[in-house]
């Protein structure tokens, strides 16, 4: 027999690859085959619940990193939660109306306009659900635990039902109404947009200071006066009604180059120097209120311009006085209403002017200002032209400019529950303390929720209009309309006239004839998926309202966390969550954001199929989410890295337990040598750590950092490091060898476990190794953990003699470097100890050349205070003296030592090994020992 046969070395059929693009398809395949979803929530049925609400990803593309590290970061969370005794079940959603999915079928040369809207809304449809099977399948290919076969979709018949009655809620509360007010809209959407739909970019822009003659100066400015204006927009001056000043401040009639202007006093320095007057002479002051009411001339129509007082005014830029477009400013809207003005917006749904704003029709707006300016200095109006670049609000799906526009549009109130929102905001778990402050500062300064949408796929307004115009929102016209999409679906509103959409019988006083029409416009898709509390956590029976949690992208503050709070408020009186977490951007390695037109994305597909999707997830447990992450294929070779440490080290205590049987072999904690009843204080105290600070405060980084410290320092650099010095050499059921035994077997259960949330597809390949009662890792809890007696003073214990073992390895590795030594078994070491060095080598009760990988017959501990030669290795509290070992090498154990031989049968190995090999192999032994 070889020598080698008689060492216990570790064998498994744990593979050193892992293999993972190919495994991992085959295991899911087999856990969705064995429906494992569906065991775990029988499993914690009756148990305490946990709810994420998945907020919906849009039905259009392939995923991508962010999509990867919000699933997984929610599916690491619901894993975990389930692992440690809550019922937590996982709804996916997704998002499915909107415009990119109408701009999709416009690229595919899909012609709205030439077929009906039921046939282009069923083509919409169609679009979107294949685009919800595809990202269900890559969201699945994560390893992503769910309820896949039953997510809920905002186009679906009983979705759209729901969010129909939560419309006529709030309108029933009197928080839905129809107005003409300036609104963002979007001439190359061709609609109206909603604040959360707004991003801003730089633009360069004409910087104009305008002179408007006075007509009526109320007896204090004659007509060869003119108030100056400054504006950006110089084709909103079309619809200017008016001029706005500040009661509070004060203003000056000037004379500057021979012409008379009224500018703000405090301001007068900064026009001047702007538009480059030489001399300057003031006339008067006025207070601001005196200038009330008084008009002036249009610079370039036959129509007055009325001053007005108002707040808004400020003295940060311009004149201080504030050409007032009511069409086309929220501010212009709400001072001229004050006054009565005409709210005049002449441009149409494509950012054209229309016959409102004459010598302009036709022409699109951003056209029409260097036509507009040539127009003013035609006039004489032209104090001033020059270009500047400012931040400017866009379409954060096209990415063209927006506009100010008022049109007629329906709204939800804000004001009327503003409070309300800011109470709850106050109630909810905001787990990052600044996404508080982020969303309270939203709701308290956003104007009213402009929630029509002049589109074709979304859900429509259920609005009727009597035969005088007047809206019909009643309960008995909600409820009739919410279930005939409940049977039907919305599409059946472009189906049918507005008489066969109303209950049966329907009067009402204002349409004597009975005739009625519908709302053509359709609701803003953040009010569908706004809505998801109400069709969803209300709906569902495995779910509960409010959310236990939400979590999104950053961006979501203005988005999806908003408009749920927002439309739950109002019919719930209540936030729709209890805690909400956000997650930061994925960047690329250079922290730039990911663009196809830089050419620096990565597809998740990618990562996958080249390295599995357990290495994607591995990734999000590495990085702060809080804030942006990178990533790049050398960051995730570096996570590759990380990942074989780990499987490498579970292989190694794999294949040492492989003869370990937990139920027979164990050895009781009590009964543990000092060591391992260390080893096991540290795993409790690792398994603690991973689920109190990082697991149960969702801090992936912490746990992510905790497994690989153990890995690395406890295990690696120590445990396994001299264990196989016990585990290949001794006997097989000896005493030493099953302490270690079941320490490993311990370290491997609790950490397959811990780790299952982060790498579910590796764990159940290691569990599969193990000898559990659960067939599936997924399956089981997440291990206890619990104090032990003496605790603090072993764990002390051993902290010291760590501290003294680094100070004998860097004297072994002088050594080494001086070429006394090779490994280090073949060292004789002598320790020069302090009093407290040599107590604690007492203390520690182990077999210490063993702990130091050194042969025992080489190894001397001196008395406290014997003065070490001047050759050893100087420390504080020590001194270490390392020389070449006396005696023979033996074949075995490979220790140096001077006992080899004295078995003659086993003349190349030492006492030890002779008579374990002898009392194990008697039969090797009498026909002869093969070296």
């Amino acid at each position: 027999m070889k020598m080698k046969e008689t060492l216990h070395l570790g064998k498994t059929s744990f593979p050193m690859r892992g293999n993972l693009p190919t495994r991992e398809i085959e295991w899911q395949k087999e856990w969705e085959e064995k429906e494992l979803y569906r065991l775990r929530q029988e499993l914690n049925a009756g148990k305490p619940s946990f709810v994420l609400h998945d907020g919906p990803p849009f039905a259009n593309g392939n995923i991508h990193l962010g999509h990867s590290l919000n699933k997984i970061s929610k599916d690491i969370i619901v894993r975990s939660k389930s692992m440690s005794g809550f019922r937590a079940p996982y709804v996916p959603g997704w998002d499915t109306h909107g415009l990119p999915i109408e701009q999709v079928l416009t690229n595919k040369g899909i012609k709205r306009k030439e077929m009906s809207m039921a046939e282009y809304r069923q083509k919409c449809y169609d679009y979107a659900m294949t685009q919800v099977d595809a990202q269900r399948e890559d969201f699945k290919r994560l390893g992503v635990s769910g309820d896949w076969d039953n997510p809920y979709i905002t186009l679906t018949p009983d979705f759209e039902a729901a969010e129909i009655r939560v419309f006529g809620k709030m309108a029933e509360k009197g928080y839905i109404y129809k107005g003409l007010k300036p609104i963002y809209w979007s001439p190359s959407s061709e609609s109206s947009l909603a604040e959360a739909e707004i991003e801003y970019k730089d633009v360069k822009s004409a910087s104009i200071y305008v002179a408007f003659q006075v007509k009526d100066g109320k007896g204090l400015l004659s007509e060869d006066t003119a108030f100056v204006i400054w504006t950006t927009t110089p084709w909103t001056l079309p619809a200017n009604m008016g001029i706005s000043v500040n009661p509070d401040y004060v203003y000056l009639e000037i004379k500057a180059d021979g012409r008379q202007f009224v500018v703000a006093k405090d301001l007068l320095e900064t026009v001047k120097e702007a538009i480059g007057w030489q001399e300057i002479e003031i006339l008067q002051e006025l207070a601001g209120d005196q200038l009330d009411k008084m008009t002036a001339q249009h610079p370039f129509y036959d129509r007055e311009s009325l001053v007005m007082l108002g707040d808004h005014v400020t003295l940060e830029a311009g004149t201080g006085l504030v050409h007032t477009a009511p069409g086309h400013g929220e501010d212009d809207y709400i001072v001229s209403r004050r006054y009565g003005l005409e709210v005049l917006s002449p441009v149409d749904g494509r950012g054209c002017f229309t016959e409102e704003a004459p010598m302009f029709e036709g022409v699109f707006y951003d056209k029409a200002n260097p036509m507009i300016t040539e127009l003013l200095a035609e006039k004489n109006a032209l104090l001033k032209l020059d270009f500047f670049t400012h931040s400017y609000p866009h379409d954060w799906r096209t990415k063209k400019p927006v506009i100010f526009r008022a049109t007629p549009q329906w709204f939800a109130s804000i004001d009327k529950f503003r409070q309300n929102m800011l109470d709850e905001v106050e109630n909810v778990d905001w787990l990052l303390p600044w996404g508080k402050t982020r969303i309270y500062n939203m709701i308290r300064d956003r104007g009213d929720w402009v929630i029509s949408r002049q589109r074709a796929w979304g859900v429509p307004l259920p609005v009727f209009y009597a035969e005088n115009g007047e809206p019909i929102i009643t309960p008995e016209t909600i409820e009739h309309v919410a279930q005939l999409f409940e049977e039907h679906g919305s599409n059946i509103w472009f189906q049918k006239e507005a008489k066969d959409l109303l209950p049966e019988g329907f009067t009402h006083p204002a349409s004597p004839n009975g005739e009625f029409t519908k709302e053509t416009d359709i609701m803003d898709v953040w009010f569908d998926s706004g809505s998801s509390h109400e069709a969803v956590l209300r709906q569902r029976e495995e779910l509960t309202f409010p959310a236990d949690m939400y979590l999104e992208g950053s961006d979501q503050y203005r988005g999806w966390f908003n408009s749920s709070l927002t439309t739950s408020v109002a019919i719930n009186g209540v936030a729709p969550y209890k805690a909400v977490l956000s997650q930061g951007f994925v960047l690329d390695g250079e922290g730039r954001k990911m663009s196809k037109s830089i050419g620096n994305t990565i597809l998740p597909d990618k990562v996958i199929k080249q390295m599995g999707a357990d290495i994607l997830r591995l990734w999000v447990s590495s990085v702060d989410y809080e804030a942006d992450v990178r990533v790049s294929m050398d960051i995730l070779n570096q996570v590759s890295e990380v990942y074989r440490k780990i499987r490498n080290t579970m292989r190694f205590l794999l294949a040492n337990t492989e003869d370990f049987n937990p139920s027979t072999d164990r050895v009781a904690y009590e009964d543990l040598r000092s060591v391992d009843k260390y080893m096991t204080i540290r795993l409790n105290q690792t398994i603690k750590e991973i689920r109190e600070e990082g697991y149960e405060k969702y801090n992936f980084l912490q746990i992510y950092r905790t497994v690989m410290n153990y890995l690395t320092i406890d295990l690696s650099a120590f445990y396994l490091d001299f264990a196989k010095d016990v585990v290949y050499i001794e006997a097989q059921n000896d005493y030493q060898r099953r302490c270690m035994q079941t320490v490993f077997y311990d370290v491997a259960v609790a950490l397959s476990k811990l780790l299952t949330p982060i790498i579910p597809h590796t764990a159940e390949e290691i569990w599969s190794h193990l000898k559990e009662e659960e067939a599936y890792v997924q399956l089981a809890e997440f291990p206890s953990y619990q104090d032990f007696a003496n605790q603090e003073e072993l764990l002390d214990t051993w902290a010291a003699f760590l501290d003294f073992r680094d100070k004998v390895l860097k004297a072994l590795e002088t050594a080494r470097n001086e070429k006394l030594i090779g490994k280090s078994l073949e060292a004789k070491v002598t320790i020069y100890p302090n009093e407290q060095i040599h107590t604690l080598l007492t203390a520690v009760n182990a077999n210490i050349p063993q702990l130091l990988i050194v042969s025992p017959d080489s190894f001397e501990i001196m008395g406290a205070h014997v003065e070490a030669p001047a050759s050893a290795v100087q420390f504080e509290d020590v001194a270490i003296l390392v020389e070449k070992a006396e005696g023979e090498t033996c074949d075995r154990c490979r220790q140096v030592k001077k006992d080899v031989g004295t078995d003659t049968k086993l003349p190349t190995l030492c006492a030890h090994c002779a008579q374990i090999v002898t009392k194990e192999y008697p039969e090797a032994v009498v026909e002869g020992f093969e070296a």
